[in-house]
């Protein structure tokens, strides 16, 4: 195994998971004197932060748990080209969709599962936004037709958790479709890419796996905890 294979492969992934695993809606409450587990919905989320120390505070943490997802995919996609694996002007290979689903992954996977909460963590919406839009152009052209679908739900039900869950759903559908209409986006070269999406989808709504009882018993709160 050649050294930018390891750099690849296992230090970007443990560097991303490591930044992933920053719980800033934790740290966001306690300097404010609040531990936003035991109060709200005890998710340390942006929705629940907002909920608890007012929007600001919301957005904050919702713009830094974007960064996690977003900074270690872009920092990948710089070193693939500066060592010579991605031409600036060719699509992505199946080998560089594999690295930068890997640091992806490995952020969403520390904010789920946080390294420094004994691996509990969130939800994991924002970081995986924040991975997706950094994967030009292929999921940076989904992500506006999924948050559509967030918009829309949310606007007619008022459950943040809805919209989550079926802006998940919607997300590889709206991949396919993109792959459907762009001519030069060919299914048979992008298959790492619409796998990591159905895995993102399938983690968002498995973490979301409460809010889901609590929709079907009619009992979720309004908006709802995410």
């Amino acid at each position: 195994m050649d050294n930018q294979t390891i750099i690849k492969f296992f230090i970007f992934p443990v560097l991303a998971y490591l930044l992933g695993s920053i719980p800033f809606g934790l740290l966001i409450g306690k300097a404010r004197g609040l531990d936003v587990r035991t109060a709200g919905s005890g998710n340390i989320g942006a929705t629940n932060v907002g909920r608890l120390l007012g929007r600001r505070w919301g957005y904050i943490c919702f713009l830094l748990d974007v960064a996690k997802g977003l900074i270690p995919v872009v920092l990948i996609n710089l070193y693939l080209r500066r060592c010579g694996s991605l031409a600036a002007d060719a699509g992505l290979p199946p080998t560089a969709q594999w690295a930068l689903l890997a640091a992806g992954t490995a952020a969403i996977l520390g904010h789920m599962f946080s390294l420094y909460l004994r691996f509990h963590g969130g939800k994991g919406v924002a970081t995986s936004l924040g991975t997706v839009l950094a994967v030009w152009p292929y999921f940076t052209l989904t992500a506006p037709l999924t948050l559509v679908v967030w918009i829309a739900v949310w606007g007619r039900w008022r459950y943040v958790s809805l919209a989550s869950i079926t802006a998940a759903l919607a997300f590889p559908v709206g991949f396919v479709l993109l792959i459907w209409r762009i001519d030069n986006w060919r299914f048979v070269s992008l298959w790492p890419l619409f796998s990591f999406s159905c895995l993102m989808a399938a983690l968002v709504i498995l973490r979301h796996r409460a809010n889901i009882i609590r929709l079907l018993a009619g009992t979720e709160n309004q908006p709802s905890k995410s």
